[in-house]
């Protein structure tokens, strides 16, 4: 049986680029070891992140993240259960927003990542957030 879990969270001011590739680096790491699963949406100031596997190893690493000082505001959006996974074998992918990053690219790289994710609603949350930064 399989779960997922999604989440938003607010970057701890200062948190910097390499820093969150240090956090990918890790996650990636953690993740294939625990057959976890799933996608990193950072925007400079939030992150979103899905993370799929059993319930047991993506609530702890869902508490992990709640307890990390590089998150603040941590808030579980949703949690289902899932019959397949729904990010085949990525251990962690992700889109990072560098310095030269716009909101375009941002919209554009979220729109090609999430096109073949068979849930309609969770396809939305993430094509969402990656369009409020292009209006803000």
């Amino acid at each position: 049986m399989l779960h997922q879990i999604t989440y938003i969270s607010t970057a701890r001011p200062g948190l910097s680029l390499s820093d969150v590739e240090a956090i990918l680096a890790r996650s990636r790491r953690n993740n294939r070891q625990t057959g976890i699963t799933g996608l990193l949406i950072f925007d400079k100031v939030r992150f979103l992140q899905v993370i799929e596997g059993r319930l047991p190893d993506i609530e702890a690493t869902f508490l992990r993240i709640a307890v990390d000082p590089r998150h603040r505001a941590v808030v579980r959006l949703s949690q289902r259960q899932i019959d397949a996974r729904e990010f085949g074998q990525w251990a962690m992918a992700s889109h990072v927003v560098d310095e030269a990053g716009s909101a375009a690219d941002l919209v554009g790289q979220v729109d090609a990542l999430t096109e073949t994710l068979p849930d309609p609603n969770l396809r939305a949350t993430l094509r969402s957030f990656a369009r409020i930064r292009g209006a803000a």
